[in-house]
């Protein structure tokens, strides 16, 4: 059983078929591109069955950092539609104006108890705040306590950084480092060690944060480094940094984009992350079909990926999913009478 745990979907009424694909910001920087098969389920549950993709875990762009409720319900209700339509192959994930608890926690509620999604989505800053904010801490409550699992994916706007104002740096570089100082920020917040039960998946190996383990390891020596007594930057969490990474946070292994060379670069990108992170934490992820979408690119990178060994397949088709969404066999369908 092969579950990709990132792709994306936007609702019709929600896409612009006669404007731009990609959306700019005030600044003129790309920030999202709406790629027409966002809404094409017809087309996406071709390639699942070419590609042997028993079931793709649902988000949507618009939101991820969305404040406006009757946006996330509209969103939340056309996911479930889609579920409800092809059982066990689509599975939505709640949006939510996590800010806002009072407008959150009763639509995290619904989408748990009525729509039975198993998790909500978020970027990896809300609103310009960290993920380890203060004002978030009803919001992360809530999920652990309705057995939600959290998925964090990069902000849909572009870091507040003049440097990458250029070049398409705050969706090449820029997502990354706002996924890596997020995962860094939400260990030494102490919120995992407040919330044992809380499952949180990050998008993209956490943006290749295992590339940076060494630094992270040296620097949050704290007395070493005569950091211990200085506000803000002295922050620790009960167990070693390696104890989060390795048992508490997940990962999915999406995050290299090319509509090409899909075999190529993606397992490249796969093997590497594979090696930096713990592939018990992994998930497997496409990020479809926004990394990629044609039909056979993405066979090819599925058939690249499962090449790359008893690791890579155990990461596709092993037990990490069921411990990030415990009731995923009983989610997935039946198809032509048989089980999948």
């Amino acid at each position: 059983m092969i579950v990709d745990f990132q792709t994306h979907y936007t609702p019709p009424e929600m896409m612009r078929p006669d404007g731009p694909k990609v959306q700019l910001d005030d600044r003129g920087n790309p920030v999202y591109f709406l790629n027409p098969l966002l809404a094409d389920i017809a087309g996406r549950l071709q390639m699942m069955d070419l590609c042997g993709i028993d079931a793709a875990v649902l988000s949507c762009g618009a939101g991820f950092d969305q404040p406006n409720i009757a946006t996330c319900r509209l969103i939340n209700d056309r996911m479930a539609d889609v579920a409800k339509t092809h059982p066990g192959r689509l599975i939505g994930l709640a949006h939510v104006p996590a800010l806002n608890p009072d407008e959150a926690l009763p639509e995290l509620k619904r989408c748990a108890v009525e729509l039975n999604f198993p998790g909500v989505v978020v970027a990896s800053e809300l609103q310009g705040r960290g993920l380890d904010d203060e004002a978030l801490r009803p919001f992360w409550k809530a999920t652990a306590d309705l057995g939600l699992y959290v998925f964090v994916h990069p902000l849909p706007r572009v870091i507040g950084w003049d440097q990458v104002y250029t070049d398409d740096l705050g969706r090449m570089l820029g997502w990354e480092f706002s996924l890596m100082v997020s995962a860094v920020r939400l260990i030494n917040s102490g919120l995992l060690d407040d919330l044992p039960p809380l499952r949180v998946q990050y998008a993209h190996f956490a943006g290749g944060l295992g590339r940076y383990l060494g630094r992270v390891r040296g620097l949050m020596q704290r007395s070493k480094w005569d950091t211990a007594d200085i506000p803000r930057h002295n922050r620790m969490p009960k167990q070693a940094f390696d104890y989060y990474m390795e048992q508490r946070l997940f990962f999915d292994c999406a995050g290299f984009s090319g509509p090409d060379h899909a075999a190529e670069w993606g397992s490249d990108w796969v093997g590497r992350g594979m090696t930096e992170t713990k592939v018990t934490q992994t998930v497997f992820a496409t990020d479809y079909p926004q990394a990629i979408s044609a039909h056979d690119q993405v066979k090819a990178y599925v058939d690249a990926v499962r090449a790359l060994g008893p690791t890579a397949r155990e990461m596709m088709e092993g037990d990490t999913p069921l411990r990030l969404i415990p009731d995923l066999k009983q989610r997935v369908a039946t198809k032509a009478g048989g089980v999948r």
